[in-house]
């Protein structure tokens, strides 16, 4: 075989695979959860009309705290665009009750879900903290970011105006 009918044989298996993970989107079926304030809420009241951005993080995950601060930025720049933004947190019974004094320190204006067995992030296989998922208005996931240093910010805005356009 020449180089050439390799490339193109290669390509030929590789395309339809790119075309058949996009069709196979995960979605995020309607949940409730506990905000700070004790009531239950679900993702379909509190969704985006275009984009919604879930950050699952913990009170004792330095790169969340790090995190939420530029995220809430975000929120603020784009909520006026059908943005919402939803952090919940994956605290355990020994730190759940922090969570809303760190979101008050932190001067936090999305919305802050408890969720203490992890059951949300668990139910889609997102394991590292934090994890940040974008769906769109169908609640399909289009984006997903694990971790934060800073600058990334910058990669999640990006993300967010693409789906904006």
């Amino acid at each position: 075989m020449t180089h050439h009918y390799k490339i193109i044989r290669a390509l030929v298996l590789i395309v339809p695979m790119l075309f058949s993970l996009n069709a196979n989107a995960q979605t995020i079926d309607d949940f409730s959860l506990d905000n700070i304030d004790n009531e239950l809420v679900s993702l379909d009241e509190i969704k985006g009309a275009s984009v919604t951005i879930i950050d699952f993080w913990a009170t004792w995950c330095k790169p969340c705290t790090k995190a939420m601060p530029k995220l809430n930025n975000i929120y603020n720049e784009y909520k006026d665009q059908g943005l919402s933004m939803i952090g919940i947190s994956c605290d355990g019974p020994r730190s759940i009750s922090k969570v809303g004094a760190v979101a008050n320190n932190l001067n936090i204006d999305y919305h802050i879900l408890k969720d203490i067995n992890c059951e949300v992030m668990n139910a889609y296989n997102y394991q590292a903290f934090p994890t940040l998922i974008m769906l769109n208005a169908d609640n399909e996931v289009i984006y997903v970011h694990e971790g934060f240093s800073s600058g990334d910010e910058v990669e999640i805005k990006e993300a967010i105006e693409a789906q904006l356009k």
